[in-house]
C-alpha cells in the first residue's frame, strides 16, 4: 500500500472499523443489499420500456412526451429508495439547482465512489457521461440507456472524439437536450483535495453550475448537495477550456475547504504533467528510502543495496522480475513485510522490475551521477544492445528513472531525435539542457531528506552532500566517485 495518508494523497481512502461498526454492518449489511437489490430489479425493466418500441434514429434524439413523463418520475422514485435502502436516510439540499437555459450542466465534485450517483436524485435524474462498457452490466445499462447518457470508451479514441462532438452539441442545443451532469474529476479520490478537471465539461463554453457534495458524518447515513451560483464564463474562459476547468477547479477548492492540484489520475497514482512526464505527487522511490531507513538501513547500507541491485540487474537485465522474498535479500531487509510494501510502490502484486526500483532510487540516492546513471539504465533497457533507444524503450527508461509508467514520452522522443538516433549522449544532453526536462530534473530527481536518518543534509551554499561525501549540486548535477560502468 502507498504511503501516502501524510500528505493527504488523493487516491488514499482511509477506513475506520470500530466493533460497534462490525455488529450493526452485520445486521444492517445483508438487509440493506436486499432492499436495493428489490428496488434495482423493479427497476430494471422499467428503464428499458422507456425507450421500447423506437427506432435507433428515434433513440438518438431526446425522449418526449408520455415516455418521459410516466417513466421519469417512476424511476427517479426508485432510484432513491435504492440509496434510502442503502442506508442514506437524507439528503440535504442547499441552494438552488438551475434550471437548464442558465445552465446545461452541472459539475459535481468531490468524486469519492459510485454512492455519488446519489447526486442525480436532487439533479432529477440529469443525462450522465459514462464508460461505454457499463451498458453491459446487469441493470446499469438499462438505467444508462433509460439516461440517454453520452457513452465513451477509454481505449478507443475515435469513440472520445464522438462523445466530445455528441456532448458539445447537447450542451448548445437550447434546451433541446436534457441538463447534463459530470464529475469533472473524471475519476475518485478520498476528496482532500480536487485533482485537475478535465476539460470535457468546459469545451462548449457554456455556463456551468458547480456542485459540491458532502458526507458529514462517518457513518455515511446523511449527504449534503450544494448547488452554487452558477459560472458564467468570461470570453477568454470560453476559448480556453483548460482555464475554464481550471477557474472553477480553484472555485470550487476554495468553497470545500480543500486544496485545488494540478493533479490527475493515471493507474490510480496521483501524477502532475510536465512536457508529457507523468510525475507521481509521492515518489516511489523516496518512499523505497524511507522505508529502508525505518528498517534500519543507514546510508553505507543503502549504497551496499545499490551495488547488489545492479549486480542483480545486470546479470539478468532482461529477467530482473523480482519477488518480495528475493528483495528482501538483495536490499537486506529484516522484515518480510517492508520487502511487499516496496513491491507495492512500483506494481499491483508481490513481484518488482528490479530495475525500475534500482534506476529510481539510485536516481535520487546522491550515490550515483546522473550520466552513469544514464549509461546503466541504457545498457538494462536496450534490449538488443545496439546504443539506441526505440520510442517504447525511452518509455520504459523513463517509467524507471521517474518510479512510475510512461504512456506519453512521444514529446520527448520527437526532441531527443531531433539531434539523430536516441543515443545515450542526445537522452544525457535533452534531459540537462532543454527547460523542461532541466525543470524535472531539478525539482524532481535531487536529494533530500526522507527522514531523521536520511544520509542527505543540506548546506547553506545551495548544494548537498551525504554523511559518505559524495557531493552534488542543487541543480540536479550530481557528483560522485562511484559509477556503475
Amino acid at each position: 500500500m502507498r504511503d501516502c495518508c501524510r500528505l493527504n494523497c488523493p487516491s488514499v481512502h482511509k477506513v475506520s472499523i470500530t466493533v460497534t461498526g462490525i455488529i450493526l454492518g452485520s445486521i444492517l449489511f445483508p438487509l440493506r443489499v436486499v432492499g436495493a437489490a428489490f428496488f434495482f430489479l423493479v427497476m430494471w425493466p422499467l428503464a428499458r420500456l422507456r425507450l421500447a418500441g423506437l427506432s435507433q434514429e428515434e433513440r438518438s434524439q431526446p425522449v418526449t412526451g408520455w415516455r418521459r413523463w410516466v417513466f421519469h418520475p417512476i424511476i427517479w422514485f426508485l432510484s432513491r429508495c435504492v440509496f434510502f435502502s442503502l442506508g442514506f436516510l437524507w439528503v440535504k439540499v442547499k441552494g438552488r439547482r438551475a434550471d437548464l437555459k442558465e445552465a446545461p450542466v452541472l459539475v459535481v465534485a468531490p468524486h469519492s465512489g459510485f454512492l455519488d450517483m446519489l447526486v442525480l436524485c436532487p439533479a432529477q435524474l440529469a443525462t450522465v457521461v459514462s464508460r461505454s462498457e457499463n451498458t453491459s452490466l446487469p441493470v446499469i445499462g438499462a438505467l444508462l440507456e433509460f439516461n440517454q447518457s453520452v457513452l465513451v470508451s477509454r481505449k478507443d479514441p475515435e469513440s472520445r472524439k464522438k462523445a466530445v462532438t455528441q456532448l458539445t452539441e447537447r450542451l448548445t442545443s437550447n434546451g433541446y437536450w436534457p441538463q447534463m451532469l459530470m464529475f469533472p474529476e473524471g475519476t475518485t479520490t478520498n476528496g482532500k483535495a480536487l485533482i485537475k478537471f478535465k476539460p470535457g465539461a468546459f469545451l462548449a463554453g457554456v455556463p456551468v453550475q458547480p456542485v459540491l457534495l458532502h458526507y458529514p458524518n462517518k457513518l455515511v447515513s446523511t449527504v449534503i448537495v450544494v448547488f452554487l451560483p452558477v459560472y458564467n464564463p468570461s470570453e477568454e474562459e470560453k476559448n480556453d477550456p483548460n482555464l475554464y476547468a481550471d477557474n472553477v477547479q480553484k472555485l470550487m477548492a476554495k468553497a470545500l475547504g480543500v486544496p485545488a492540484t494540478d493533479y490527475v489520475m493515471e493507474g490510480g497514482v496521483p501524477v502532475s504533467k510536465m512536457g508529457g512526464l507523468s510525475l507521481p505527487m509521492e515518489s516511489p522511490a523516496r518512499q523505497t528510502l524511507s522505508l529502508m531507513h525505518q528498517n534500519g538501513l543507514g546510508p553505507s547500507d543503502v549504497e551496499a543495496a545499490l551495488d547488489r541491485m545492479i549486480d542483480r540487474c545486470q546479470s539478468e537485465p532482461q529477467g530482473s522480475r523480482t519477488s518480495a522474498e528475493e528483495l528482501l535479500s538483495i536490499i537486506g531487509l529484516m522484515e518480510r513485510q517492508t520487502a511487499v510494501d516496496i513491491c507495492g510502490l512500483y506494481s499491483k502484486d508481490e513481484s518488482v522490475d528490479l530495475r525500475q526500483v534500482y534506476v529510481s532510487v539510485a536516481a535520487i540516492s546522491g550515490f550515483v551521477s546522473l550520466k552513469s546513471l544514464l549509461h546503466t539504465a541504457f545498457r538494462l533497457f536496450n534490449k538488443d544492445g545496439r546504443g539506441t533507444l526505440s520510442a517504447e524503450e525511452l518509455s520504459d527508461l523513463m517509467g524507471a528513472l521517474l518510479g512510475v509508467p510512461q504512456h506519453h514520452t512521444a514529446e520527448l522522443y520527437k526532441e531527443t531525435s531531433s539531434h539523430g538516433p536516441v543515443t545515450e549522449d542526445n537522452l544525457l544532453r535533452e534531459l540537462t539542457t532543454h527547460p523542461t526536462y532541466q525543470r524535472v530534473i531539478r525539482e524532481y530527481l535531487h536529494s533530500k531528506e526522507v527522514d531523521p536518518q536520511s544520509p542527505i543534509t543540506t548546506l547553506s551554499n545551495g548544494k548537498t552532500v551525504n554523511n559518505n561525501r559524495n557531493m552534488h549540486n542543487a541543480n540536479g548535477s550530481f557528483h560522485c566517485g562511484k559509477k556503475f560502468d
